[in-house]
């Protein structure tokens, strides 16, 4: 599982005013909900900042995909509240399915305070997603989200307090909205120089300075300029840049290691500290980045 924040996978297009508010889905119960590109913003994003959120991303054409809706929802029913399945059919709201890189459907990824954690692709058995859906819910407990969603009205409603924007992060939060990454970094390094010890502070500026470095990125014309110049040390961050946001952490770490092993001075230093800053990206708990830890140590000493 792949929990990162402020997040490997660009999701700031699908943030716009919502036309209405998230319908109760007809199929499934009181903890499944439909999404679609107008919501997407308040009822999937915002709303997993207080509890646990699931994507479902499904075809009305895939008989298939309907059948699975029923399971995942029969699921959810059962975690009273701790996590609301969000159904998306991406006939109908294409843009989402193009923002989580859905490459066919069904399509399952959680929502932590608003990051995607990829779950899995395609169709599995009960108890396989019940295995993934405890180990997202400890993910998010972790993470300290452990909101669990009501079913007032039909629709999922919080049971504690709304929590208040940090005001600091006012100016680089509209720059994210309107994809300025370059000034959202900027915004987040004056916060930063003024609390440096503040760790939230730290992991937003990671992930948007991500995000500023692949913005536009092609990764297979990435990936072919790595392979024709090895020593090149801005295509090989690049393409680890690029993995860490398609999820691949494991070949994004042990490409910058091996960078690591074979520099020396300045540029050792450089590729160190940008795989120090992807490992924030990653998340600090997650077991990649304790095993990337000890091989980095290792390759340094």
């Amino acid at each position: 599982m792949n929990f990162s924040r402020p997040g490997a996978i660009d999701l700031s297009a699908l943030k716009q005013p919502p036309a209405r508010p998230a319908q109760p889905s007809s199929a499934a119960g009181s903890y499944v909900v439909d999404i679609t590109e107008q919501n997407f913003q308040t009822d999937a994003l915002e709303a997993s900042m207080q509890y646990v959120i699931v994507l479902n991303l499904w075809s009305p054409r895939s008989a298939e995909s309907q059948t699975f809706n029923a399971l995942l929802g029969s699921i959810v029913a059962g975690y009273d509240g701790l996590i609301v399945l969000a159904q998306v059919d991406v006939d109908a709201n294409p843009a989402i399915g193009q923002a989580l890189q859905a490459q066919a459907v069904p399509l399952t990824v959680g929502l932590v305070k608003g990051q995607p954690v990829p779950l899995f692709q395609g169709t599995i058995d009960e108890v396989e997603v019940r295995r993934y859906f405890d180990e997202l819910v400890n993910v998010a407990a972790q993470n300290g989200l452990t909101g669990r969603a009501q079913p007032v009205g039909g629709a999922a409603q919080v049971d504690e307090p709304e929590e208040v924007d940090d005001p600091r992060f006012a100016a680089a939060d509209d720059a994210f909205a309107r994809s300025d990454f370059d000034a959202a970094v900027a915004e987040y390094e004056k916060i930063l120089a003024q609390y440096p010890a503040d760790s939230e502070v730290g992991e937003r500026l990671a992930g948007v300075k991500l995000l500023a470095r692949t913005q536009g990125a092609d990764l297979q014309a990435a990936r072919k300029a790595a392979a024709d110049a090895p020593d090149d040390l801005e295509a090989q961050m690049l393409v680890a840049d690029l993995d860490v946001s398609g999820g691949h952490v494991d070949d994004a770490f042990d490409r910058l290691i091996g960078l690591v092993r074979r520099t020396a001075g300045d540029e050792r230093e450089g590729v160190r500290e940008r795989l120090i800053e992807l490992f924030t990206v990653v998340g600090t708990g997650d077991p990649r980045v304790a095993a990337a830890r000890r091989a980095l140590a290792s390759a340094l000493f």
